[in-house]
């Protein structure tokens, strides 16, 4: 039989400490992952077109999915909400390169979305997710930053 527990934000040190949302949010096994765009460390999104915004992003994502106890194999699905899709459609083989090189050949149920904007306006890309980490590797945090 199933045990409820309380969702638990996860919010890694890496990434930008969050004000009103969490970077995830773990209920069970399962880890919701929060909207990423480029942003870096210093709040800003990081130059040079989709490929490194793609790049940024989905680490941002990958922090989140690790300080959880997940890796990349535990993710069930992405979406990727987007400003320009032909542009991104012209990258595809840098931005696949990308992603294998941060985590290897497995894809999850994907979906693109073509949006007019995103809540940073040089944001080209943002990076929503969802996984399903194995008790053996689950990291479920005391505290961990709650969103203020």
């Amino acid at each position: 039989m199933a045990t409820h527990s309380a969702p638990v934000p996860i919010n890694p040190a890496s990434l930008p400490t969050p004000s009103g949302y969490s970077h995830g949010t773990l209920s069970g096994n399962t880890l919701h992952l929060g909207g990423q765009t480029a942003l870096d460390r210093d709040m800003k999104i990081v130059p040079g077109g989709i490929v490194e915004q793609f790049r940024q992003a989905f680490a941002n994502v990958l922090a989140t999915l690790s300080e959880a106890g997940g890796i990349p194999q535990d993710l069930v699905s992405i979406t990727l909400y987007l400003t320009d899709i032909p542009d991104y459609q012209a990258h595809g083989k840098e931005i696949g390169k990308a992603w294998r090189e941060l985590a290897g050949p497995v894809y999850p149920a994907m979906a693109g979305i073509g949006t007019t904007a995103l809540w940073q306006p040089e944001a080209l890309i943002e990076i929503v997710g969802v996984a399903v980490i194995p008790d053996e590797r689950l990291v479920r945090p005391a505290t961990s930053g709650n969103a203020a």
